[in-house]
């Protein structure tokens, strides 16, 4: 199951309430939730990826995914909320949304592949963060009260630039970013 369905073309707005039940992806936001942040595989799903992305929540992919299989393999570990990047093409990449809003307990995410889309101010939006990819280069900036995450590219290196996914942690108070360089 991908969560990327096409009801108002550019903004979803999904849900996450606390789960009581025990497991690997359960919710509370007196713990915190964890969400794993990847970009710009191009078909490339690292295994190192892969393994730094077990035990989250969720996993956010902010675009240039490759294909449906990487999808696939990243629901495997967490639910996947992602959005079409500039290179994904055909009829899988025209079910998936440009720009899709999350909320995830106390917590508004916004997320687009190329961050220049961005159309409106986000913490007047209420944006708790806002994740973006296509520039290949890890990013962690607070604007405004905004956190803005680019956790790079996890696919194939360009240039000289880092392989790299990132993390969210929001619990009720707070959303806080890492991003990891991928060995």
């Amino acid at each position: 199951m991908f969560a990327h369905g096409r009801l108002l073309d550019h903004h979803i707005l999904v849900r996450a309430f606390a789960r009581r039940a025990a497991g690997p992806h359960t919710l509370c936001m007196a713990a915190g939730i964890t969400v794993g942040l990847i970009s710009d595989t191009h078909g490339l799903l690292r295994p190192q990826a892969l393994r730094a992305l077990e035990g989250v929540d969720h996993i956010v992919h902010a675009g240039d995914i490759g294909g449906p299989e990487v999808l696939a393999s990243l629901e495997t570990i967490a639910p996947v909320y992602a959005v079409r990047g500039n290179n994904d093409r055909g009829a899988w990449a025209d079910a998936l949304p440009h720009t899709r809003i999350l909320e995830l307990g106390a917590h508004r995410l916004c997320v687009l592949h190329d961050l220049a889309a961005l159309a409106l101010d986000a913490a007047a939006a209420g944006y708790a963060a806002v994740i973006s990819g296509h520039s290949h280069r890890p990013r962690l900036e607070q604007r405004a009260g905004v956190l803005f995450v680019n956790p790079g590219s996890a696919g194939p290196r360009r240039f000289s630039l880092p392989v790299a996914i990132g993390f969210l942690r929001l619990d009720s108070r707070r959303v806080r970013a890492r991003i990891q360089e991928l060995a």
